[in-house]
């Protein structure tokens, strides 16, 4: 809490600072992150989230090599301490995250704030129109946005920001990178998951999904009953919950635990932080979550660029353009509700050729649509470049 009203028990005489608001832009930000690390070795970077597991996920990443801090409520008492303790030369923010107060203190203290790896979907763009004046007001303060997409930056432009500020990068999430050690680990957790069982996972899921996936598994397991169902829940608060919710119907093993996947067991629950890439590549097919609901869908970038097939549900408005192109490829599919997911699932289960070429041209799409890194390292090199100049 002290951190939130900008107290903090450390001090940065300079530093670059990268806001990272939870899990899944750190995990968008890595690349990057590590790159203005290797770049510039003697300032220290300074990343913040708003929450404890994108927290986690920095620790997991980066270890000692970044600090880490909460950003505070956007207060200006609590804004006006964080700037002077943590004096930043530039403030990136990952993604869509305007706060009024703190870009205005940024401005007014000649900090630059560069928006990185930018999306504005439909949806938050009507929004911002709600507060037009203090949306234009925010976006005049801000140095450059870097775009994901035609589609994005033409929001921002609606919204006011100066055309010649925006461009178009493409997503950063394009440009993840797959560990040299993961596939053995992949290979490693498969054979303890069966290597002769079909496995298929549902990933990033919330609440209301769940219930659809477990029926769906069940219906599945009528037909095959050997096959495996690994279950990733989005948020880790809900691990326990839904530990319950799968042993009341399956014979279920949670990895937290090292429990062991007995042939018998029906559900393996990946309850753990910082593993979702080894689970999706130890599975034959991915359900990537928050898309049977409302939520606008999660990263299908993960499992593509694993070469992984990949099912969603209709809801993904806040990956609107990358599913598109996943779409235009034949490398998803989607689903409406338990009943076609089963179908679904069995046919890639069935069609093990299709299902392989399915997963090729998944990573086809990511492969093609890398370099949004190098893009936006450039963006920010010529930030800093001109704020030393004027500084």
């Amino acid at each position: 809490m002290g951190e939130r009203l900008g107290f903090y028990p450390f001090r940065l005489e300079k530093c670059i600072w990268v806001h990272a608001v939870s899990v899944g832009e750190a995990i968008a930000a890595a690349p990057l992150i590590k790159s203005i690390v290797s770049r510039y070795p003697t300032m220290r970077v300074l990343v913040t989230t708003m929450t404890p597991t994108g927290a986690r996920q920095v620790q997991t990443s980066f270890g000692d090599s970044v600090t880490h801090a909460y950003i505070p409520y956007d207060f200006p008492d609590a804004v006006a301490r964080f700037l002077k303790t943590m004096h930043p030369v530039i403030s990136i923010i990952m993604e869509t995250e305007l706060w009024p107060n703190m870009v205005a203190a940024c401005q007014k203290n000649t900090i630059p704030v560069c928006l990185i790896n930018a999306r504005l979907s439909e949806k938050s763009a009507l929004g911002y129109e709600r507060v037009a004046p203090l949306t234009r007001e925010i976006l005049k303060n801000i140095q450059v946005i870097a775009a994901h997409g035609d589609k994005d930056a033409a929001r921002f432009i609606a919204l006011g920001a100066a055309k010649e500020r925006v461009q178009v990068t493409g997503s950063l999430k394009f440009d993840l990178t797959i560990a040299g050690d993961l596939p053995a680990q992949c290979e490693a957790l498969r054979e303890q998951l069966g290597k002769d069982r079909f496995v298929w996972i549902a990933a990033s899921t919330h609440e209301g999904e769940e219930e659809i996936i477990l029926a769906a598994h069940q219906l599945i397991r009528a037909n095959h009953p050997h096959a495996l169902l690994i279950l990733v829940p989005r948020h880790p608060e809900r691990f326990d919950a839904i530990a319950t919710m799968c042993a009341h119907s399956f014979s279920t093993s949670r990895r937290s635990q090292k429990q062991p996947c007995l042939p018998e067991t029906a559900v393996y629950l990946g309850d753990t932080m910082g593993e979702l890439m080894l689970m999706y590549g130890a599975a034959d097919v991915a359900f990537v979550g928050g898309s049977l609901i409302p939520k606008g869908g999660h990263n299908m970038l993960e499992p593509g660029a694993l070469g992984k097939p990949i099912v969603s549900g209709p809801h993904l408005f806040n990956f609107k353009e990358i599913s598109e192109l996943f779409m235009q490829a034949n490398a998803m599919i989607l689903v409406d509700d338990a009943a076609t997911l089963v179908k679904r699932i069995e046919s890639l289960m069935q069609n093990k050729t299709e299902s392989a070429e399915m997963g090729k041209r998944a990573r086809a799409v990511v492969d093609a649509n890398r370099g949004a890194l190098v893009k936006q390292l450039e963006i920010i090199n010529n930030v800093m470049v001109l704020a030393a100049r004027l500084g």
